[in-house]
């Protein structure tokens, strides 16, 4: 997928002018998606992920002069995404197991949300990348190849992550009554 022109035009801007109207452009046609992305990453935490997702627009404001432009900009913008949330994963270790008292207490306390809180619930079992690729793929509606691309990973450990991490989903969903 190649970068298209109005992309092209105010990236640009952005690299040559520091045209912040430019940016601004490409944060609100990409915002959206970059936040949901975030808010299924993290389990519907809206707060980490608007700050997720503005660490990510900064980041790509700041190296937007890198930008080759031989992918889609939201290929690239994805990528910087992942690389935030995988720089937050790090820095967030020891993490705690989904099955530890502080998620279900977190679950419990947001149980009048129901099925979405199931969702996150059967998201919060799967690991990092195997959320990430599913996540990609089923919500956002990302080809296999394009998952690879966001991610670095080979196009068959991205199907390896699809599958194991859609195995753990129906597996929890359906013994939680859907």
């Amino acid at each position: 997928m190649k970068v298209t022109n109005d992309d092209l035009s105010l990236i640009s801007q952005v690299a040559e002018l520091h045209d912040k109207a430019a940016f601004n452009e490409l944060v609100r046609k990409y915002q959206s998606p970059i936040r949901r992305f975030f808010l299924h990453q993290t389990l519907g935490d809206e707060q980490l992920s608007d700050d997720l997702a503005q660490d990510t627009f900064i980041k790509a404001y700041t190296n937007i002069h890198q930008f080759k432009g031989t992918a889609a900009f939201s290929t690239w913008l994805y990528r910087i995404a992942y690389n935030v949330l995988y720089d937050h994963h790090r820095r967030q270790r020891p993490t705690t197991d989904t099955d530890c008292p502080a998620v279900a207490n977190r679950c419990a306390a947001n149980s009048e949300q129901g099925m979405k809180m199931d969702v996150y619930g059967a998201l919060a079992r799967l690991a990092d990348k195997e959320r990430t690729c599913v996540t990609l793929q089923l919500v956002d509606g990302y080809p296999i190849e394009r998952i690879a691309e966001i991610t670095g990973m080979a196009v068959g450990t991205v199907k390896s992550h699809i599958f194991r991490g859609k195995q753990k989903l129906t597996m929890f969903l359906k013994q939680n009554g859907y």
